[in-house]
């Protein structure tokens, strides 16, 4: 089938690669699996309790959770079939934030994943008009429950709306608003549609390697960075379209114990990320005292003069490679095929050791506005210290101040409510203008 909106790839993913484990979120200690099949069939009931609620097409609701769920995946699909813009947003800002971005969007309703989020959000709900409620995923005494719009579409007379509504869609129509931090001011609100995270999705598919003796059905993701980053959120989609089973790491705290239980093939990460890995390695292996330690200096020693990426030749990288190496990647659980860093530029130096190490890593730079790859290394095309080749459906190109921009399918189709910023942000010949990133 073709894909052309959000809501079209969990169908793909049905027809081409039905599975029992499409997500799987960790609750009370065990992991839960979702199929294929029962995420569709959730996400209709959530379509129609909507519906049932007086949700209309163009609505915004607003999706806040502190760590990744499935719960976040259902109400995404949910959302997105009936034309509702979704609003995903930082857990970790401001009330003054939440009421800023709540008050512009005119957010109907939100669903947040626990206490502290409902507390924060609760907070400020008097000062939003357009605020008609507050669902939590958890169960929280007092507070609705995410399950009472869940069975308020449990009768499925109605999913006709529902199907007429998504094929009413178009590919240019909004999908959903991303706010940016706010860093240097108010959040500005990007506006993506279903076509520009589509057509990076696809685009980006090329860069992302596979590996022919791995079945789809065995292949694992381990997804822990924000979903409201669109970083995450297109790897989030990308992976359903694969056929992979994504899991929820359950905190950053409890990554390494997670890591270990998944056994992941794909990881998106940030290069903090990177640094603190290197540095739990480099803390075990400098304080294992004896041979061990004299072999681990040994083998960092090896591995840091070689200034290209290659496999272990020779005696000594293979003696260190089966010493050394092999347990680090025991520690990202043996099975991983890459890491995809993103957001920040990533140490050559710390880069260049994990990929010799065995620990591929795919660095790319985007943003959200570009939904977001801009560029991204692959295997085959890959130079250590650069974010790789511009995806093929984009096209580059350096302003004479050396100032990077952009143009294609991916590229956002506004800041909302805010004509002038949005005009500002683009060349006169349709380029946009990245004002943070030059080339020198």
């Amino acid at each position: 089938m073709t894909i052309k909106r959000l809501f079209d790839i969990p169908h793909h993913a049905l027809e081409t690669y039905p599975k029992s484990d499409m997500f799987v979120t960790k609750y009370h200690g065990e992991w839960k699996k979702t199929s294929t099949q029962e995420f569709i069939n959730e996400a209709n009931k959530i379509s129609r309790g909507l519906l049932k609620l007086g949700i209309k097409p163009g609505d915004k609701i607003a999706l806040i959770t502190t760590n990744s769920r499935t719960e976040w995946a259902i109400m995404d699909l949910g959302l997105s079939q009936i034309g509702v813009v979704s609003v995903p947003v930082y857990p970790n800002i401001s009330p003054e934030d939440y009421e800023f971005i709540f008050t512009n969007a005119e957010i109907k309703y939100c669903f947040v994943s626990d206490k502290d989020l409902l507390n924060k959000v609760v907070k400020v709900k008097h000062n939003i008009p357009s605020l008609q409620g507050i669902f939590t995923f958890d169960n929280i005494s007092g507070a609705p429950n995410w399950k009472e719009i869940l069975d308020l579409g449990e009768d499925d007379s109605t999913q006709i709306e529902v199907e007429d509504l998504s094929n009413a869609i178009n590919s240019e129509d909004l999908a959903t608003i991303i706010y940016t931090s706010g860093t240097t001011g108010k959040p500005k609100g990007v506006m993506l549609t279903h076509h520009n995270i589509v057509s990076n999705i696809l685009g980006s598919i090329p860069r992302i390697p596979r590996k022919k003796s791995l079945d789809y059905k065995d292949t694992r993701v381990l997804s822990f960075l924000p979903i409201c980053h669109i970083f995450e959120r297109m790897l989030f989609y990308l992976f359903q379209y694969n056929g992979f089973s994504i899991y929820f790491a359950e905190s950053i705290d409890k990554m390494g114990e997670n890591v270990k239980e998944v056994k992941p093939h794909y990881m998106s990460v940030v290069p903090r990320l990177v640094e603190k890995v290197y540095d739990k390695i480099y803390a075990t292996g400098s304080s294992a005292g004896g041979l061990k330690q004299k072999i681990f200096f040994w083998a960092l020693d090896l591995i840091s003069k070689k200034k290209t990426v290659s496999k272990p030749s020779g005696l000594k990288e293979i003696i260190a490679d089966k010493l050394v190496f092999k347990k680090w990647r025991e520690g990202l659980g043996g099975e991983i095929i890459t890491l995809v860093s993103g957001s920040a530029a990533l140490s050559t130096r710390l880069n260049l050791m994990f990929q010799n190490a065995g620990i591929p890593v795919l660095e790319g730079y985007g943003l959200t506005e570009t939904s977001p790859v801009i560029s991204v290394n692959a295997f085959g095309k890959m130079k250590i210290g650069t974010v790789g080749l511009p995806l093929d459906n984009l096209q580059v190109k350096i302003q004479e101040d050396g100032e990077i921009t952009v143009k294609g399918p991916s590229i956002f189709k506004g800041y909302f409510k805010n004509d002038e910023m949005t005009k500002e942000a683009f060349t006169n010949d349709g380029y946009f203008r990245n004002r943070r990133h030059r080339t020198y």
